[in-house]
């Protein structure tokens, strides 16, 4: 299969661009009656037209050239070949860790993928210092009396 590519576009600015501190780089249309750039002089730059368009083919892909399914559960993973998932973001941990085994099983990739595996059993323990230890750094040492 021959894949399209996107063209590359130009930028589309508005005229005196870089002659003005105050004209930004953004699009606005020309609507003034004696507007170059509305007449179609080329030295003004292009204007965005119909050709610019992306090819049918190429619409709704995602950029590595599959199409992206949302999913909400494993169920939704059912049926799926050649797709890109994204995992919804209502989703939670222990549902988004089932759906992401799912899809490697499936040889889907998942777009965002957050792989955390959360296990308290080999949770590395830290020893807090005992109530002792911290009043007798936090206590300012006593003045001596003078006698």
């Amino acid at each position: 299969m021959i894949m399209d590519k996107k063209k590359k576009k130009p930028k589309f600015n508005v005229l005196n661009l870089g002659f003005f501190k105050s004209v930004k780089p953004r699009w606005r249309k020309p609507r003034g009656t004696h507007n170059k750039k509305r007449i179609g002089f080329a030295w003004t730059g292009a204007s965005p037209n119909i050709g610019y368009g992306t090819p049918a083919s190429l619409k709704g892909l995602h950029p590595q050239g599959l199409p992206e399914v949302l999913v909400n559960n494993v169920a939704e993973l059912d049926g799926l070949t050649g797709v890109l998932v994204r995992i919804a973001s209502k989703v939670g941990a222990k549902k988004r860790q089932s759906i992401e085994e799912k899809a490697a099983s499936l040889k889907l990739k998942v777009l965002n993928s957050k792989v955390k595996i959360r296990n308290p059993k080999n949770k590395p323990k830290v020893k807090k210092p005992e109530a002792s230890q911290w009043k007798k750094s936090k206590q300012k040492p006593k003045k001596e009396d003078k006698k």
